[in-house]
C-alpha cells in the first residue's frame, strides 16, 4: 500500500482497474492516482511528450490556451510577471501573454530545465495540463505555493474527476503519463488548507489566489 502523493494520508481505497493500471482514491483530498508500480521512468514519459505536435502558430492551440489565459488576465495587474512551468517543448501561453504586455519566464523538467527561473517569485504561475503528469504533486505544489507572491495566481488548466462511473469510460486517464487525478473537491481541499481564494472557470480552468 502507498499513501497519498498530495496529502500524504495512508487512508485510500481502490477505485477503478482497467486493462493497464490500477487507480486508488484518497480520503481525505480525493485525489485519484496511479499506483506507483504503473508509473513511466523519466526515458518513457519523455519519449510521449516529443510526440506532441503544439505549436504556437496553431490557432487551435491558442484557443484551448486562451480559455486559462483571458480569465487570467483579467484578474492580473498589466505588466505583471509569470511563470510557465511545465510549458513544454514549444512554449505558446508564454508568448500569448507576452504580445499582451507581461513579462514571463519558463521552466520545464524535460525541455527547459531553468532552475533559476525556480529562485524567484511571481506575479502568477501558470499550468496548463501539467498536474496530472505529476509523481509527486504535493512536493511541486508546496513550490508554486512558494513562487507565487503574496496576492499572486496559480492558474490551472487540467480536467477533472466528476465520479467512479464516468471515470471508468474517461479517456483523460488512457494516457499512461497521467498519473494524479484532480476533482473539485480536491482543489476545495487544497484551497481551504492553504489559505486561498478559489474560483473554477469552464470546465477544467481552476485559478487560485494567495492571500495577501
Amino acid at each position: 500500500m502507498f499513501s497519498c502523493p498530495l496529502c500524504g494520508s495512508e487512508s485510500l481505497s481502490f477505485y477503478h482497474r482497467d486493462k493497464h493500471r490500477d487507480y486508488w482514491q484518497c480520503h481525505q483530498c480525493y485525489l485519484v492516482s496511479v499506483a506507483p508500480a504503473f508509473r513511466l521512468d523519466a526515458e518513457s514519459e519523455k519519449s510521449i511528450y516529443d510526440l506532441h505536435e503544439n505549436h504556437p502558430s496553431d490557432p487551435g492551440y491558442r484557443r484551448f490556451l486562451a480559455r486559462l489565459t483571458v480569465p487570467l488576465m483579467e484578474r492580473i495587474a498589466p505588466c505583471a510577471q509569470g511563470l510557465d512551468f511545465g510549458c513544454g517543448p514549444g512554449p505558446t501561453l508564454s508568448l500569448m501573454m507576452e504580445e499582451q504586455g507581461f513579462r514571463m519566464a519558463l521552466y520545464d523538467i524535460f525541455y527547459f530545465p531553468q532552475t533559476k527561473a525556480l529562485k524567484s517569485t511571481y506575479d502568477f504561475v501558470t499550468a496548463t495540463e501539467v498536474i496530472e503528469h505529476l509523481h509527486t504533486p504535493d512536493q511541486v505544489w508546496q513550490q508554486w505555493l512558494a513562487l507565487v507572491k503574496p496576492g499572486g495566481y496559480i492558474g490551472i488548466m487540467t480536467k477533472l474527476v466528476r465520479d467512479v462511473e464516468a471515470f471508468a469510460g474517461w479517456h483523460y486517464k488512457n494516457d499512461l503519463t497521467h498519473v494524479s487525478f484532480f476533482s473539485q473537491e480536491t482543489f476545495r481541499f487544497l484551497a481551504k488548507r492553504d489559505n486561498l481564494e478559489i474560483e473554477f472557470i469552464g470546465s477544467d480552468v481552476i485559478l487560485l489566489r494567495k492571500s495577501q
